[in-house]
């Protein structure tokens, strides 16, 4: 780490905390909304297959929420520890917002997980439901807030600053900002399509083996279904989102598409899209550009000769890092395309009757579970990225919003950080793969209702894997 100041470390310790993190929370929001689905129609049909479901996916969202509990919890006292000019600044909005979080979504998710976990056999049906359903409203809630306090960084309004310091002076501004709607529908669109894919690649997986096949196609049929429904959707609300990106954050924009030059106001030519090329900060151009002639003009204006600013435009010390950004953007956007065509693949095969079939189709399943994960990494890179060299866009620099630490100290608990991290969120998310790859339990009673009466007994893998819930605490982050 030589040559790295504090402030390099600082973001660096960040990035790396939160990458983990928000995987976590990701999967939290798709299967609750799985597992409501899932007891809904059981309760509507009585059909086995979907009790089986949720009883094998419980467990995995169980372990999934404990890891997303434990590494929130670091993040919110790096705000403290790392970045305390953010806090002083920005506490008067941030604070309460996250506040805000922990009163509604923390409090509601944990007030019914006890009782969802552990209540399948002890409390009636309709209570049950209900508590799935309230806690699946929960990680909805939570993104609310989470997402209005990282819009308002992005999009600040409704605030005056006094002493150097924000103070909120109309809080349905503050929430409903400009661009918080766009990313609030992104985030909870790529927590569905995430966890889809995610459970798509679990039941192909079982099926290429012969495991739990009924319960494996079930799976597979729901999940595609849903691949095929939010991958198009999200591409939509991603181009709603790039349109409000280009009137809030310009210089953003003219970063991750590589374009550095504003044209005249008499050209008519429009701009291209660059599938592929370097761009060079110190060159000041894109190098080794492949071009699509009046392409960019139509993505980004919706006109063939629109135009958009340059980054030669904007000062140098306002310009993002338009290398990281122009490959980061490129791969959420690849791996967008690959899922839609994905989607329409498992369409295709579904009424031709190979969908289950289909050894080849598995096997690409398989691959593409990661990829919705790795997309939302790509896009969170993108967006906060993207925000430099602002911490709160145009009122904060980063540079200000650090802690004056020496780098040693930042240095020495970001190498701790990454040994702890990847051993224990490491040996969870093996754990989580395993149990995922297994498939569900043959049901040993296909035809018997479980009883909700009370002194059942819950299975024991679902109170061991819902274990890392007693860590719940204050200031978790769903975002």
């Amino acid at each position: 780490m030589h040559g790295l100041t504090a402030l390099d470390l600082a973001r660096i310790q960040f990035g790396f905390t939160v990458s983990f993190h928000i995987l976590f929370p990701a999967i939290t929001i798709g299967l609750a909304c799985f597992l409501a689905f899932l007891e809904a129609r059981w309760l509507q049909t009585r059909d086995t297959v979907y009790r089986t479901l949720y009883q094998f996916w419980i467990k995995i969202f169980s372990l999934n929420f404990g890891m997303g509990v434990v590494s929130g919890l670091v993040m919110a006292y790096e705000f403290g520890t790392n970045w305390s000019g953010f806090s002083q600044f920005a506490g008067g909005v941030t604070g309460p917002l996250l506040t805000y979080e922990v009163l509604t979504a923390f409090f509601l998710e944990a007030g019914f997980l006890g009782v969802m976990l552990f209540g399948w056999n002890r409390v009636g049906p309709g209570l049950h439901f209900f508590s799935t359903v309230m806690v699946a409203l929960g990680t909805m809630i939570s993104s609310t807030w989470i997402l209005a306090s990282n819009s308002w960084m992005h999009t600040p309004a409704g605030y005056v600053i006094v002493a150097g310091k924000v103070v909120p002076t109309d809080w349905l501004e503050v929430i409903f900002n400009p661009s918080f709607p766009y990313r609030l529908a992104h985030m909870v669109i790529a927590a569905l399509l995430s966890t889809a894919l995610f459970v798509a690649a679990s039941s192909a997986w079982q099926l290429l083996h012969g495991r739990a096949v009924p319960a494996a196609r079930k799976m597979l049929s729901l999940a595609m279904w849903m691949v095929l429904v939010t991958a198009p959707i999200q591409a939509m609300v991603g181009d709603a989102h790039g349109l409000n990106t280009l009137e809030h954050q310009p210089a953003k924009i003219a970063a991750l598409e590589g374009h550095w030059n504003t044209a005249a106001k008499d050209d008519k030519n429009g701009f291209p899209l660059i599938v592929f090329g370097i761009p060079d900060m110190e060159r000041e151009e894109t190098r080794y550009a492949i071009e699509i002639p009046r392409l960019g003009s139509l993505i980004l204006t919706h006109t063939l000769d629109g135009q958009i600013r340059g980054l030669k435009d904007f000062p140098t010390e306002d310009r993002p890092n338009a290398t990281v950004l122009f490959f980061t953007f490129r791969t959420m956007v690849g791996l967008g395309v690959a899922m839609i065509g994905f989607g329409l693949l498992g369409w295709i095969l579904r009424r031709n009757g190979a969908l289950y079939r289909s050894r080849a189709f598995l096997r690409l399943a398989v691959a593409m579970g990661p990829t919705g994960l790795i997309a939302l990494l790509a896009g969170w890179m993108t967006t906060e990225i993207g925000r430099q060299p602002w911490a709160v866009y145009g009122l904060l620099r980063t540079r200000d919003a650090v802690s004056a630490h020496a780098a040693g100290p930042v240095a020495l608990s970001l190498a701790l950080f990454v040994v702890v991290y990847f051993v224990c969120f490491g040996v969870g998310i093996r754990y989580m793969l395993k149990l995922a790859s297994a498939g569900p339990a043959p049901d040993a009673h296909p035809h018997e209702a479980p009883s909700y009466g009370p002194g059942s007994v819950v299975p024991a893998a679902i109170a061991a894997a819902s274990e890392p819930h007693a860590m719940a605490r204050h200031g978790r982050r769903d975002s």
